[in-house]
């Protein structure tokens, strides 16, 4: 077991941002808040027959990578928020790391090294956090209300006074809603408040839903409305799941995002699922048309098309996009927004169970030249499941996509999928980069095209 005395050299980082190192007795190391190149003292909090993990106690040699967080909550303290896990690295490094977990879960998991390394899309690394699920809490012991996000693996909110990963507005508003909350009647019954940001030309629509267990008083209701003249914001409240919430006072801009390279705009409830950074998501869905090559005469399939973010941009391009998603509500929506667009006649919407499918739903389907997969963290299994049984068994009248490209938030399930798609669906990973969607956390956002082996493509 690893010495309170002994000093480590840090050789690596894992995605949870800690230092990996070797003990003299060979035995892996992983020590939080510590980084390549370091050589460090730890305090072992947990020991296992492979591996142990623990705390950086003292550092003797520092990493050039190292820099100040930008947020006085971050780090290894007592009632650190456990928002954020790398704000100790620098923005670029941070990067190379999520890059480097896509590749190793690729070549590890899958067998599958990408002909292509894409660079990484990347953004502003502050302020980029245009949704997020605050946690609230009346502490009656200390008197006060906590609003945000959970302390360093704990159950306790972090004592938050500012958060620097979301938009400004919004980080100096966690103090007004802390006294907000404080004054109201039911403090005790409010365990949630969810934040939803929409870009308009004259400045964002900043929309605030709030969790409450009991019917709101007047009084409180009236307490939001003075809030929400105060702060510019929206109120919007759920009393049960996602489909009660309904705005408190009706009236207002909508909740709205813009894809400009496209001339789209998209409405949007402030439960639905959009992307949390509106910047990245519009270079990424740029990017991910460049790669489809989308063309005047082709037929696309967008599975798992959410509200329509990849679908109607597709539109724009091909001679025809379906959409597939899993929630009839989600389907009907998307119909609105490509008519809102002028796109209703290129774009068409199915409902279907994505995690159910079968080669007969793919023939069903029908024949199309691409597909974008862009599914949640569960991956698209039972997709190219099916999609390999085809290869394996074709069927008359059917034939493959030429090229799909897959967007994924988890490295390992992309990987399992672009292994059956390899080694099973007669493709090749032609191209795998990273997207950093969520700077400052492990999240690894992706993006992974498949062409159709040479011999195995249609004529065009």
């Amino acid at each position: 077991m690893t010495t309170r005395d002994e000093w480590l050299k840090v050789d690596a980082i894992d995605l949870e941002a800690q230092g990996v190192a070797r003990n003299a007795e060979g035995k892996v190391v992983f020590i939080e808040g510590a980084l390549p190149g370091e050589e460090v003292q730890v305090q072992v909090g947990r020991s296992k027959n492979a591996w142990e993990q623990g705390v950086m106690t003292a550092m003797r040699r520092e990493s050039s990578q190292r820099v100040r967080p930008g947020c006085p909550h971050f780090g290894l303290h007592p009632g650190a928020c456990g928002g954020c896990k790398m704000q100790h690295l620098d923005a670029a490094a941070q990067v190379a790391v999520k890059q480097r977990v896509l590749e190793d879960n690729l070549q590890h998991l899958a067998k599958v090294k990408p002909e292509q390394v894409l660079r990484p899309i990347e953004g502003p690394t502050w302020g980029y956090r245009y949704r997020a699920r605050l946690s609230v809490r009346h502490v009656a012991k200390k008197g006060t209300v906590l609003v945000g996000f959970h302390e360093r693996k704990s159950r306790y909110l972090a004592d938050m006074q500012v958060c620097p990963v979301l938009p400004p507005k919004m980080s100096a508003m966690l103090m007004p809603l802390r006294a907000l909350i404080g004054t109201m009647d039911q403090r005790d019954r409010l365990p949630q408040i969810e934040l939803a940001v929409g870009q308009r030309l004259e400045g964002p629509v900043i929309a605030l839903v709030l969790r409450h267990l009991e019917p709101l008083t007047p009084a409180d209701q009236d307490r939001l409305r003075a809030f929400a003249v105060a702060q510019g914001v929206q109120w919007w409240l759920q009393p049960k799941g996602p489909d009660t919430v309904h705005l408190l006072d009706e009236g207002g801009p909508e909740l709205a995002y813009a894809l400009p390279e496209f001339g789209i705009t998209m409405p949007f409830k402030p439960t639905d699922f959009t992307q949390v950074n509106h910047h990245i998501n519009s270079v990424l869905v740029g990017r991910a048309l460049r790669l489809l090559a989308p063309g005047r005469d082709q037929r696309v399939i967008d599975w798992f098309c959410g509200l329509g973010n990849f679908t109607l941009p597709i539109a724009t391009k091909a001679r025809e996009v379906l959409g597939i998603e899993g929630s009839e509500t989600l389907v009907q929506r998307s119909r609105e927004n490509a008519a809102r667009n002028g796109l209703a006649d290129r774009a068409s919407f199915a409902a279907r169970n994505l995690f159910e499918l079968t080669p007969d739903d793919l023939v069903a389907w029908g024949t199309a030249d691409k597909w974008l997969i862009d599914p949640p963290r569960e991956g698209a299994f039972a997709l190219v499941k099916a999609l390999a049984d085809l290869h394996e068994s074709p069927r008359e009248g059917w034939t493959p996509p030429q090229r799909i490209v897959y967007v994924s938030c988890n490295p390992s399930t992309l990987a399992r999928d672009a292994g059956l798609l390899v080694h099973q669906a007669g493709y090749r990973c032609s191209a795998a980069g990273a997207v950093n969607m969520f700077p400052h956390t492990a999240h690894v956002e992706s993006m992974a095209v498949f062409d159709l082996q040479t011999e195995l493509v249609r004529p065009t």
